[in-house]
């Protein structure tokens, strides 16, 4: 007989003041292993009831109920055989039901004793048979946990029932299970402690599920943040190909157009060339999805695009999600109905404050959308590289500086995916490591998992710090950033990444620094928290590259050449930097040993984020050095405030 009914679902309508919870696959981990931890240091012997949907997911606990079943000769385990797992009474009573019973999309562990009870009962939610994603801790289940004495025991007799269905011969022994647990619970000296158990699950435990729950709640979200990411990578890598492979820019709309349509699964989408003062443009390329009318060939309306006019005073995408429903929208009635547009995307296509042309994107589906920051941001990288293929493909002529500018391209994105592999990639693949090991190796030493620990909180770290340096570079870039200038006192700054840098490498031993920053300086004009940050990578670039027995000094004073100005430099005693490649050093992602022979870690973006910065306030920044091993200076300029 094959049971089709949920044993959730038999509790729920038995107990129908309870509601079912969600959990994740690691958190029912957790609490089984605790469930079990109870029955092993306890001098009871209980009655155990273990339900697994697969012989796999039996096979990684059988040692742990090989040591449930020295405690008691009650101990039930089901699960769905695979290779060798049969009925067999043998430690303890294995039952093997039909891979087609409903048990195979469950979870149950039931604890009777004369002194606690305990019940983990659960199914899993868009159960696939056989599925890989079965056996990832994303799984989600939906069920009932608690220690609530009656809804235990109810649970542990539906089990039982079904164990007699697939093995009648244990009927004798499931009676005595009967008899010895479903009867009141025995008088106990100590009452308090029976209480406990049946009212409030132990507090830690339920704290540990919380956590983990809420933990893979963030991991869930942020894999699909990296899915989306990485789609937009791969996208972006796939027009940047195209602009290596050829400078022909009709050929590169083409595929551009094409890509981006199929990508974001759009109804229509439009790549035009124009400029700022044309009234008009024909259009020539477009990605139709089918049933869609084309577009291609018509004359498509500037001047009076009111749109398109906004684009030109903002500079950046807009989007409407409604065009039915927009003001702006008066003038375009026409257009918009003749065209089926219902929600709209304009991204301008934009090279060093030029507008070369324009990418729209158009729901024709009367069921309007919203468009995503993510889609909205990944339209714009496209047209960031639609304009600097644009840009190549008129410079061909120019073969030597293409050339150039080609060879740079390609270095950065090699050394940004060689980053992103030893920076990313390796911390990710440890804390894994030490993650899973902890989750299913219960027989750790405290020691090793404290170091499992250890080791994977660095590494979030090392990983936290490489994509704070991404968002960091990426606000300044983009131009995002708001200034905060104010006077400030210099030394103050000093002394505050001063200390940041000594609460950072508390573990670590570094160069001996000495700061020389005198203290009657005027005050200077700057945004404080911007500040910090550069005087912390310049002095962190400067502990990197110097040996601990070396030196490194902090001092200031007025720039010579504009006295608004104060000049503050960083010098150490360290590896020095070849004449030749002091402009080169503030270059994104520039690393002196190159991306695959680092000795010192770090990304590449240190000083080219302190250019930015620096620049933002008016200021500037270069390098000094005699040659290799003799040392470096680094000076940057920060104006003074208007009073002084």
């Amino acid at each position: 007989m094959v049971f089709a009914k949920s044993i959730v679902s038999e509790l729920l309508e038995a107990f129908p003041d309870w509601r079912a919870q969600m959990y994740f696959k690691s958190s029912l981990t957790a609490l089984s292993h605790a469930m079990e931890d109870l029955v092993l240091a306890g001098d009871d012997q209980p009655l155990v009831i273990a339900t697994f949907q697969k012989e796999r997911f039996y096979r990684q606990e059988t040692q742990r109920y090989k040591k449930v079943a020295q405690k008691s000769q009650q101990v039930y385990v089901l699960a769905s055989p695979e290779t060798d797992f049969v009925n067999f009474s043998g430690e303890y009573e294995m039952v093997a039901f039909e891979p087609t019973d409903v048990l195979a999309q469950e979870w149950h562990l039931v604890v009777v004793s004369h002194t606690f009870t305990s019940c983990l009962t659960c199914r899993e939610k868009n159960y696939v048979a056989d599925s890989p994603a079965n056996s990832d801790s994303n799984r989600r289940f939906e069920g009932i946990w608690t220690c609530e004495r009656k809804l235990s025991q109810r649970a542990a007799e539906i089990i039982l029932e079904r164990v007699l269905v697939y093995r009648p011969e244990l009927e004798e022994k499931v009676a005595r299970a009967r008899a010895e647990y479903f009867q009141s619970p025995r008088k106990l000296v100590n009452l308090s402690r029976l209480d406990s158990f049946q009212i409030n699950p132990d507090p830690f435990v339920e704290r540990l599920v919380a956590y983990l729950q809420a933990a893979q709640y963030k991991l869930i979200k942020t894999n699909k943040t990296l899915a989306l990411k990485e789609e937009k990578e791969r996208l972006i890598n796939a027009l940047t190909t195209t602009i290596r492979r050829s400078l022909n820019p009709e050929e590169i709309l083409e595929i551009a157009v094409k890509q981006l349509g199929q990508r974001l699964n759009i109804c229509r989408c439009l790549i035009y060339r124009c400029t700022e003062n044309d009234e008009q443009v024909k259009l020539e390329y477009e990605y139709l999805k089918e049933g869609i009318s084309s577009l291609k060939g018509t004359s498509w309306p500037l001047k009076d695009n009111p749109f398109f006019q906004e684009i030109i005073t903002r500079r950046e995408s807009i989007n409407i999600d409604d065009t039915l429903a927009d003001p702006r929208i008066n003038g375009l009635q026409e257009l918009v109905q003749n065209s089926s547009i219902f929600s709209w995307l304009l991204v301008p296509v934009m090279y060093q404050g030029n507008l070369l042309g324009m990418v729209e994107l158009h729901h024709c589906d009367s069921q309007t959308i919203v468009w995503g920051r993510e889609d909205i941001n990944l339209v714009d990288a496209i047209a960031v590289q639609v304009g600097v293929a644009l840009i190549q493909a008129e410079s061909y002529a120019n073969l030597q500086d293409l050339n150039e500018q080609l060879a740079a391209l390609d270095r950065t994105r090699s050394n940004l995916v060689a980053i992103t592999d030893h920076e990313l990639r390796t911390p990710l693949s440890t804390i894994q490591v030490c993650l899973e090991s902890l989750a299913n190796e219960p027989n750790i030493t405290s020691e090793l998992r404290q170091v499992m620990l250890s080791t994977a909180l660095e590494d979030a770290e090392r990983m936290r710090k490489l994509i704070q340096d991404f968002l960091t570079l990426s606000q300044l870039e983009s131009g995002r950033v708001l200034w905060h200038p104010e006077p400030l006192s210099l030394p103050e700054c000093v002394e505050l990444s001063l200390s940041n840098l000594y609460a950072r490498s508390r573990n670590i031993e570094i160069a001996t620094i000495k700061n020389l920053v005198p203290k009657a300086l005027p005050l200077i004009q700057a945004d404080g928290e911007w500040l910090v940050e550069v005087i912390c990578k310049l002095l962190d670039n400067a502990c990197k590259f110097t040996s601990a027995k070396g030196k490194v000094t902090i001092s200031a004073l007025t720039d010579k050449q504009d006295p608004n100005f104060l000049e503050v430099t960083i010098a150490d005693t360290g590896r020095g930097i070849e004449p030749n490649l002091l402009e080169t050093i503030f270059d994104l992602f520039y690393q002196e040993e190159g991306a695959l022979r680092r000795s010192a870690g770090g990304t590449g973006l240190g000083l080219a984020i302190c250019r930015q910065i620096i620049t933002g306030w008016g200021g500037k920044i270069w390098a000094q050095s005699a040659g290799k091993n003799k040392g470096s200076q680094f000076h940057f300029t920060i104006p003074l405030a208007q009073d002084y």
